[in-house]
């Protein structure tokens, strides 16, 4: 009986992890597009990482 306990669950674990990930993806990319966005009005002289 707990396997098929386990199968009836598993589509809401398997949503949850779809989202979390999704939702990490999402800021991540967010994240990466305001830092590029940010270095760029960093005037040349003052960008160590050039």
């Amino acid at each position: 009986m707990p396997a098929m306990l386990a199968m009836e669950n598993a589509a809401y674990v398997i949503g949850s992890y779809v989202v979390t990930l999704g939702a990490i993806g999402v800021y991540a990319v967010s994240m990466l597009a305001r830092a590029r966005k940010a270095a760029r009005s960093v005037p040349d002289e003052e960008r160590p990482w050039k």
